[in-house]
């Protein structure tokens, strides 16, 4: 068994303040000493980077599309150890799933993590409703333990006791904070959501401003009584995670343009036996000698000009590509590997791996889950594999050449209306983000032909003999 305090914040509707306050609640509960292990339900990167940054711990996402129920609650526990709390952001509103049975809902992570669930309802130009509107989430599906109210977007003192009069005369909740209305206590958006918290350390201030915010309006002791009433869960203790020694290093490009990377993939390819190097793509003017390269999502579309302008390491990689250096790339990765990207009358070439150019357009192009099967000859996975993932992109591939496509989605776009996984030579590339602990043979796939390409590299190789 194991039995830690957490707490799922979930809402109505999207947009109504959860992540505002989970970085609040993170902030000001590590602020009291707690160890603080944050999770995001559903398929995201910039959200739990800005948690992991407030709780001072890596957050980690839980999707029971990507995931199985058993690896999730395995990794929810494995996650957990030395924790004190775990606070979990929902998505979307609280019973919003991917049918009428809400599969895949915030309530179902909910019910399996059977964690109290606390509602964050935007309260703006509402008075009595409320207490209608959270009946009405508290009753509509058993299970589900709604166990409190926070409300966000209050105006004034007046607003408020309206609020907490009408939520104590009909509902058994009990009112755990107000919010009040105010614009400095947001991170601005961009088209994929906010602003990646890599990306920007200017804006960390606004989590310290969130914990004062949550803090003064916020019952904390109120919320961890309730953390506390959780049960204990039926799970073993995780054994010891043991990391072997490497057998092979991975660059992997960490820098302001590629951040997203989900913690378990990272880990699944040290578990492998991968060493993992950090790759500056904006400002590294040569590729370290890595046996193979791993180039996730992110935001090169805001760094066209950087991004080209580094004519070194560009070549290198296309040089590494014709000498068959392994290369997985996902969304921002795919972009980076392609001829050129072209963005609102800008214009840069990037690495030219790829036989595609990339137009960023105004319209998202992929988003939501993929489902699909790999279908054609690739280096990492075997024909047959079923594959789970996402996509959210507003880019698309134009003038793609004579090329393979390794994936076939039954879900998803992909990069040609349900085609994905470009294959050149031992590199793939897609739009779909896959998750380790749901994509058999991933990181094995990936660390297998670095172990094969470093045992056929010839002693004292350098990308410069390459021609």
């Amino acid at each position: 068994m194991i039995d830690i305090p957490r707490l799922v914040v979930s809402a109505p509707h999207g947009r109504s303040g959860k992540t505002t306050l989970c970085l609040g609640l993170a902030a000001a509960f590590a602020g009291r000493g707690l160890r603080v292990q944050p999770f995001k339900k559903g398929p995201d990167y910039i959200d739990p980077g800005w948690l992991g940054e407030a709780a001072g711990r890596p957050c980690r996402n839980l999707d029971l599309f990507l995931v199985d129920g058993g690896a999730l609650l395995a990794g929810f526990g494995r996650a957990c150890q030395s924790a004190d709390l775990a606070l979990i952001e929902g998505a979307h509103g609280l019973y919003d799933g991917l049918d009428g049975e809400g599969t895949n809902s915030t309530a179902q992570l909910a019910r399996l993590l059977q964690a109290p669930v606390v509602l964050v309802v935007d309260a703006s130009r509402m008075t009595q409703s409320v207490a209608a509107l959270v009946r009405g989430f508290q009753d509509f599906q058993p299970g589900v333990n709604v166990a409190g109210v926070i409300l966000n977007q209050v105006a004034n003192p007046r607003h408020r006791a309206k609020l907490a009069d009408a939520l104590s005369r009909h509902t058994r909740l009990p009112l755990l904070g107000a919010l009040p209305r105010g614009a400095s206590l947001t991170i601005p958006d961009r088209h994929l959501g906010l602003v990646p918290r890599d990306e920007e350390a200017g804006l960390l201030p606004v989590v310290d401003q969130l914990r004062r915010a949550v803090e003064a309006s916020v019952d904390l002791d109120g919320l961890l009584d309730l953390a506390r009433r959780a049960p204990p869960l039926p799970l073993a203790p995780a054994p010891p995670i043991t990391t072997p020694a490497p057998s092979v290093s991975l660059g992997v490009a960490r820098d302001r343009a590629f951040t997203f990377y989900y913690p378990e993939n990272l880990r699944a390819l040290r578990q492998a036996g991968a060493e993992l190097v950090s790759l500056n793509t904006l400002e590294d003017s040569s590729l370290p000698e890595v046996d193979g390269l791993y180039l996730g999502g992110g935001f090169p579309e805001m760094f066209l000009e950087a991004l080209g302008a580094n004519d070194g390491l560009r070549r290198d990689i296309r040089r590494a590509v014709a000498d068959g250096l392994p290369i997985y790339a996902e969304c921002g990765g795919l972009m980076y590997l392609a001829r050129r990207i072209t963005w609102n009358g800008r214009s840069a070439s990037m690495v030219g791996a790829l036989p595609c150019d990339i137009e960023m357009t105004g319209r998202i192009q992929g988003h939501g889950y993929v489902r699909g099967r790999v279908a054609g000859a690739n280096p990492f996975f075997p024909i047959g594999t079923a594959l789970r993932g996402h996509e959210f992109h507003y880019s698309r591939a134009t003038n793609v050449g004579a090329a393979a496509f390794a994936y076939h989605l039954e879900r998803g776009r992909g990069i040609d209306g349900g085609k994905d996984g470009l294959v050149v030579e031992n590199v793939l590339a897609a739009y779909t983000h896959l998750h380790a602990l749901g994509a058999p043979w991933w990181a094995e796939g990936l660390v297998a032909m670095a172990r094969a390409y470093r045992a056929g590299r010839p002693a004292g190789w350098e990308l410069s003999r390459v021609p």
